[in-house]
């Protein structure tokens, strides 16, 4: 898979930027997972893990230019931030806009434990999404770029991904195939009467 050209105008955080941090930043996973991924190191933006700081950079606005995301308190996305964390399987991917300090793309990694495939894992690709005012420099791609890398990175038997009908040719130019016989995908959607009803997880 082609890395993107976005990618040279990205750099990851450093080791020595990580021990500038404020001890109360938390990273979502290791960082040093994407240090062993080949994205390259320019500056201007970083990539890194979700942290649990990122709710004050920005990082639920940036999701609600994709979908609803409610009235989420801070409190509510570090509950759901470290319940994550807890339950591994969960890799979200962010990228800072340098000069704003603010989160302005990320993407989704979650994996799936399966029983078929000689106890293999499956992963999916969620929460793709670029701030309005970064559109059309190659993020997305590069995002998606990552988030795959990752899976790969997992021996994950495979990425899917599920997009509105206008979006499957930019999947399919990053290598997304539909395949033959399996292209459908169904939702069974269920409304809470109660808007501000949390989960029970």
């Amino acid at each position: 898979m082609n890395v993107p050209a976005a990618e040279e105008r990205v750099t990851k955080m450093s080791r020595t930027q990580e021990k500038s941090i404020e001890d109360d930043e938390i990273n979502l996973f290791n960082p040093a997972i994407l240090d062993r991924l080949p994205i390259s190191h320019v500056s201007g933006l970083l990539i890194m893990p979700l942290r649990s700081t990122d709710y004050d950079k920005g990082f639920l606005v940036l999701l609600s230019q994709l979908t609803d995301v409610g009235n989420v308190t801070k409190e509510q996305f570090l509950n759901r931030f470290y319940s994550m964390k807890t339950a591994g399987g969960y890799y979200v991917v962010v990228i800072e806009d340098v000069n704003s300090g603010k989160v302005i793309a990320c993407a989704s990694l979650v994996v799936e434990q399966k029983f078929i495939h000689n106890c293999s894992l499956r992963g999916r690709l969620e929460d793709v999404v670029v701030n309005n005012n970064y559109r059309g420099q190659s993020l997305g791609k590069l995002v998606v770029t990552i988030v795959a890398q990752l899976a790969r990175y997992f021996h994950c038997y495979k990425l899917s991904l599920d997009c509105v009908d206008r979006l499957v040719p930019f999947y399919e130019n990053i290598g997304f195939k539909r395949e033959t016989n399996n292209a459908n995908y169904l939702n069974m959607r269920f409304h809470s009467e109660n808007a501000t009803e949390q989960s029970r997880l």
